[in-house]
């Protein structure tokens, strides 16, 4: 794919690590400004990655880094660090909500504060980060959202036992059902973007399995060519769309993903929220909804 993001400036949250560093690294291969807007700004053993070493990383990559420090449940730091991109790079031409808290306890078992922090980050978070970036994305070309998000389906096998996380996470896409319509007139592409299996990142290894899972989920390089594909086609054609990363890379021309696999000699796990495999090895998994 020759498509690039030279010169564009994305501002991606959560992008300290895992699928956001990637989509962020890809990004910077084409030679585009990064800005970093998340909470990690000290080392920790259980979490690596910071704001500061993701920044390392773009610009090592050949783009140009941003970091900020924001946690996306605050208003005032959406807005400074919005305003510290575009003092920094001019503008905004794309915003990537990928920032996400999860947690799949049941009703009985889960505190509120809990409750509030998915419900704060993934769907009020993702909102906020919306409006913020609004004003500058209607002065961009070819501008878009992109939210890391699932299609929605309201089977009540995804709201039961892991009500909550599943609220917040359709909270996202609902950001991304209203606004596409919203913005279609602006020229504002409001896509989705969910992978087809688990993919090896902390809350893979942390909360799903361990090393076992993660043997059985693919890299998250392949949410980052399949949103690099997103983010280079026309804004005014490709949006209100949900759309799974095996889709887009196929459309693209992509036959064989075993090079995105953990083990290739292992069947990938099927994500939450999808019914069927798309692509030969993958399977679904223990945390896959209960028919």
């Amino acid at each position: 794919m020759t498509r690039s993001l030279a010169g564009k400036t994305l501002f991606i949250t959560g992008a300290s690590r895992g699928i956001g560093l990637a989509i962020a690294l890809r990004a910077a291969r084409d030679g585009a400004n990064i800005v970093i807007a998340a909470k990690s700004v000290i080392a920790n053993p259980k979490l690596p990655g910071t704001i500061y070493t993701a920044a390392a990383e773009i610009e090592a990559a050949g783009g140009q880094a941003l970091a900020v420090p924001c946690d996306i449940r605050f208003d005032d730091q959406v807005e400074a660090a919005m305003a510290q991109a575009v003092s920094s790079f001019g503008g905004v031409d794309i915003l990537v909500n990928n920032a996400s808290a999860i947690d799949l306890r049941g009703i009985d078992a889960l505190e509120m504060k809990r409750f509030d922090l998915m419900q704060q980050i993934n769907a009020r978070g993702t909102y906020l980060c919306c409006k913020a970036a609004l004003p500058h994305l209607r002065k961009a070309a070819n501008p878009h959202i992109l939210t890391l998000s699932p299609p929605l389906d309201l089977n009540p096998k995804w709201f039961s036992p892991n009500l909550a996380y599943t609220m917040a996470k359709y909270g996202m896409s609902l950001v991304t059902l209203g606004l596409a319509r919203d913005l279609a007139k602006a020229g504002v592409a409001v896509n989705s973007l969910w992978p087809e299996t688990a993919i090896a990142t902390a809350a893979v290894g942390n909360l799903l399995g361990g090393e076992e899972a993660m043997r059985h989920a693919r890299k998250p390089e392949i949410v980052a060519d399949a949103a690099h594909a997103i983010l280079t086609r026309p804004a005014a054609s490709c949006s209100g769309n949900f759309l799974i990363d095996v889709n887009v890379l196929m459309e693209e021309g992509v036959v064989d993903f075993s090079a995105y696999a953990v083990d290739p000699r292992v069947d990938a796990m099927l994500d939450f929220f999808l019914d069927a495999p798309i692509t030969a090895k993958v399977r679904k998994s223990a945390f896959h909804g209960s028919e």
